[in-house]
């Protein structure tokens, strides 16, 4: 796939999308785009199922929705409320130390450059540019397993690694596309483009995609 053929494909991907589930941090950050909230969903969601990742984002909202306040929660009480969560324990430890760091040392507002995000322990590129886009509404792209996926499936790009995927992405793609890659890919990857067997019979890119690596697909 060329950029050019990313481009004339990209509104026949959409339309499909809108027929699938929409991930859940997408859905809450259009309903509430709070940068702490989506930071802290982001570390929640890692290793976690959508499902898990919602019910235990509201949980724990109910709580505490501030850097003040989860850093006053106890860490019993911010596990019982995120569990089962994936390593819900480390996670809460994780995030009491992280909503107190906020507070401390940016008086309580999230950042919003994925470098100075980059200092908070536990956050990674993936989560800073969750936060930057869907919390800020700035250019960043978000690479999770679904995005490095599908992008090298396509044959956009060639890497080895997420990392690799974001800078090799902001470099073939106009900043345009950049805030809604994921959230689109993550819902194409789950409903469509799955990582085994693949429904290429009811993909609407299969014409312009390389189907790198698809050895079984539907």
């Amino acid at each position: 796939m060329t950029q050019g053929e990313f481009i004339a494909a990209w509104p026949a991907l959409k339309r499909q999308v809108r027929s699938l589930n929409v991930p859940w941090l997408e859905n809450m950050a259009s309903l509430d785009r709070d940068p702490f909230k989506v930071l802290v969903s982001c570390i929640l969601s890692l290793r976690t199922q959508d499902k898990v990742t919602g019910e235990a984002s509201k949980r724990l909202f109910g709580l505490a929705s501030t850097p003040g306040a989860l850093a006053d929660l106890p860490v019993h009480a911010i596990e019982k409320a995120i569990y089962p969560a994936g390593f819900y324990r480390v996670k809460a430890r994780r995030l009491k130390a992280m909503s107190a760091e906020v507070l401390n040392r940016y008086g309580g507002r999230v950042p919003d450059s994925i470098e100075e995000l980059l200092k908070l322990d536990g956050v990674g590129r993936k989560t800073a540019n969750l936060v930057v886009t869907l919390g800020y509404g700035k250019p960043g792209i978000c690479v999770d397993t679904h995005v490095h996926r599908i992008t090298n499936r396509w044959g956009l790009v060639r890497t080895k690694a997420p990392t690799e995927t974001e800078f090799a992405l902001r470099a073939a793609l106009p900043r345009r596309y950049w805030k809604e890659l994921n959230g689109n890919l993550v819902a194409f990857g789950q409903g469509i483009c799955r990582p085994l067997s693949p429904l290429c019979s009811k993909c609407r890119l299969q014409n312009v995609c390389s189907r790198a690596g698809v050895v079984r697909s539907r």
